[in-house]
């Protein structure tokens, strides 16, 4: 797939005819989060959160036909795939130019083509961490740098970035999120008179594309007319000190983290009263505002969902409005704070230019909470009980055998376009990777009689010369958990301790954006309870929901744990799989079960699946089940009370 620039043609489907962006009472969300970045960039892009088929790319590229003309010019539309490469977003050395003439000549990339236009990166949730990064950079600077193959510029880079993404299919890292200045989540609209008129439109543009662009002229006429007007607003709108202390209390009163919340919330206040044709910000477009910054950016735990408290939202609004604006000059800032730091503040706390907190990668941080509780004596829990979860913690790294070759990740070993240089091969294809020059030169040099050359000339080079850097990093994978879900892991409390466990291991999936699968076994049979999926937070409310009771079907759990990952490895045969089996290691169910349970560990051994068992036997006396099982599978054994980061700590620490 390649990266895309387009001009908006007079037939691409309407931005007013996108139903819910020309409401009565205005735009919906999603189209005012889209339209106040185009007033005010510097907010900081839009990310979309919704299911399949909620319009998003439709309105996304729709946007780019009613904005303003740039120096005569329609704006540019530029589309980010997927599978991007650094040097393709960032640019780099002109390949042709350098091996043909010997000449280092930049060639731009995206981040160049974008310029004074729109970037769009649909399943921006998917693209990896560092190319986020740099694209949220250069939309903050307004500039990007590039520093790779022998060339160093800056160049500027001034665009709107528009972020979509279906949350089942895996979730940004905080820290990203953060980094977007607004955030919209959309959904299919419910009423079937709505849902009608959409499908009405939609066969009607399908059936006529000029004619039905035509049917909405006048309204992208106005429309554009409009923003045109915001922009040349925005500059002089007032945001007066009550209306900034107003920001900062909301901000506050929800708990987020850093000021990068107050800073895009306040830039957000000021465009849209730009749009509503005011020259002062207020209480409504604080509120507006608000709902736009903030949701993804309050302090929560792992795995809950973003939103905002309106009920909250209205009680530190109040219903009075701002107070004006005192007149007489500027007495321009007020006095440095005296007394001591507000107690609780950190000394050591640092923030970026934009106000966001600079933190370490969440994968690296201390372990948040304490180690697995130990299960105790009890009398278990009841058949079909479904046992809560304790707090997480973070667990030790779990990773594949050998070297793998898949999507750059932070899991397991693997040939990468990231990480230590190892060696250098020929490339294959467009954009195999940076350019290797002493092995260029070195498979350049045994050509040099034959090309003609004599004396001290220049070398000689042709493009079957080149030479890409081998690198060797870490790799993302599929980690399946197979989860034991029997009447006996229900005893002595152990369910608790195992869902704290895989919980633990799921938010470290999330952290080294890993894919997740469950499998659960009980009773008789075996289930998928999540098919492989990007997003953890399914799988976290599948385990939150489990219950337990009844016999252990070991064999069914493993015979379909190899079925689900023969029929992955034949989707994503580059994706390595990582089998936790949390388990006991009892076989209870069935004839022989036993002797089947052995036989189903053989055949995943057999498939060359890396495995770890998850221990659960607690008390006195333990039968070692467990660990006789991980020796049919060839995986490791690991006791439950050693899974967290700690653990392995005081483990580390006894043996020295």
């Amino acid at each position: 797939m390649t990266a895309t620039t387009q001009t908006p043609a007079a037939d691409h489907f309407p931005f007013s005819a996108v139903v819910g962006a020309d409401g009565a009472d205005g735009p919906d969300p999603m189209a005012l989060a889209l339209i106040l970045t185009t007033i005010a960039p510097e907010v900081g892009g839009v990310l979309v959160r919704g299911e399949k088929g909620t319009a998003k790319s439709t309105i996304v590229r729709a946007l780019a036909a009613v904005l303003p003309p740039v120096d005569g010019r329609p704006v540019p539309l530029v589309e980010l795939p997927i599978g991007a490469t650094e040097d393709r977003v960032t640019g780099s050395i002109n390949l042709e130019s350098a091996l043909a003439e010997g000449r280092a000549e930049y060639e731009p990339g995206l981040l160049a083509k974008a310029h004074r236009g729109i970037l769009y990166v649909d399943e921006v949730n998917l693209l990896h961490d560092h190319l986020v990064d740099l694209l949220l950079d250069a939309a903050a600077m307004g500039r990007a740098t590039v520093e790779r193959d022998g060339v160093s510029m800056t160049h500027d880079a001034r665009f709107v970035l528009v972020g979509t993404m279906n949350p089942e299919e895996g979730e940004l890292r905080p820290q990203l999120l953060d980094r977007f200045g607004l955030t919209v989540e959309v959904a299919a609209p419910r009423d079937p008179a709505l849902r009608a008129e959409v499908v009405r439109r939609r066969m009607a543009y399908d059936a006529d594309p000029a004619g039905f662009a035509a049917r909405y002229a006048a309204a992208e006429d106005a429309l554009r007319a409009r923003i045109a007007a915001a922009r040349g607003l925005v500059g002089e709108v007032r945001l007066t000190d009550a209306g900034l202390l107003k920001i900062a209390e909301v901000c506050a009163a929800f708990d987020v983290d850093g000021l990068r919340a107050d800073i895009v919330t306040a830039r957000t206040a000021v465009a849209h009263a730009a749009w509503s044709g005011r020259s002062q910000v207020d209480l409504e477009d604080i509120r507006v505002a608000a709902r736009l910054a903030l949701p993804h950016r309050r302090r929560r735990k792992p795995f809950d969902a973003p939103g905002l408290d309106e009920d909250l939202l209205d009680q530190v609004l109040g219903d009075d409005d701002l107070p004006p604006e005192p007149e007489g000059p500027d007495e321009g800032p007020g006095p440095e704070p005296q007394g001591p730091a507000p107690e609780g503040a950190a000394d050591d706390a640092h923030y970026d230019a934009d106000g966001g907190p600079v933190d370490a990668d969440p994968a690296d941080a201390p372990a948040p909470g304490s180690a697995p509780p130990t299960g105790g004596e009890g009398t278990g829990s009841a058949p079909s009980a479904v046992a809560p979860t304790g707090s997480t913690y973070r667990t030790r790294l779990l990773t594949a055998r050998g070297v793998g070759a898949g999507t750059a990740g932070k899991r397991s070993r693997a040939r990468t376009s990231s990480g230590r240089r190892i060696g250098a091969t020929a490339p294959a294809g467009q954009g195999g990777g940076a350019i290797h020059l002493t092995e260029t030169i070195r498979a350049a040099v045994p050509h040099q009689w034959a090309r003609g050359r004599t004396g001290g000339g220049r070398l000689l080079l042709r493009p079957t010369d080149l030479r890409v850097a081998v690198r060797e990093g870490r790799e993302a994978n599929l980690v399946l958990f197979c989860v034991d879900a029997s009447g006996s892991m229900a005893a002595r409390r152990r369910m608790e301790q195992v869902k704290t466990a895989v919980l633990s291991l799921l938010l470290d999936a999330y952290q080294r954006r890993d894919k997740v699968g469950l499998v659960t076994f009980r009773g008789a049979t075996a289930e998928l309870a999540l098919p492989p999926t990007h997003s953890v937070d399914a799988a976290a409310q599948r385990l939150e929901e489990l219950p337990s009771g009844g016999r252990t079907p070991l064999a069914e759990g493993l015979l379909e744990a190899a079925h689900v990952l023969a029929v992955e490895r034949t989707r994503d045969p580059h994706r390595r799989a990582l089998l936790v089996l949390v388990t006991d290691g009892r076989a209870t169910a069935g004839a022989d079960a036993v002797a089947r349970s052995r036989r189903a560990a053989g055949v995943l051994a057999d498939a060359g699946v890396s495995s770890v068992v998850v221990d659960c036997e607690s008390g006195p006396l333990r039968l070692g089940l467990a660990a006789t099982l991980a020796e049919h599978l060839g995986a490791e054994h690991l006791p439950v009370g050693e899974v967290s980061a700690e653990a392995l700590m005081d483990v580390t620490r006894r043996a020295a």
